[in-house]
């Protein structure tokens, strides 16, 4: 089974994530595992971040729905 780990970078989450959420949660058949990081420091938290998946199916639809928003790196893994 092939699989995908896609990178996801966020420059604002809290303008981002009501977008993003809407298409992790059409796919989220398809994605195994789901990450994300940001910076935090006590009495802040970091304005962006990046969220990590592990897609095992409809990966090329998946990247081609979150490329048309947001900033996407993948690696494909056989």
């Amino acid at each position: 089974m092939a699989r995908t780990i896609i990178g996801i970078s966020l420059k604002n989450r809290t303008q981002e994530a009501a977008a993003l959420q809407e298409i992790l949660t059409r796919f989220g058949c398809s994605i195994k595992t789901r990450i994300g990081l940001h910076d935090v420091a006590e009495g802040q938290c970091a304005a962006g971040g990046i969220i990590l998946l592990e897609v095992i199916s409809k990966q090329e639809e998946i990247v081609k729905e979150l490329s048309a928003k947001f900033d996407v790196k993948t690696m494909q893994f056989n």
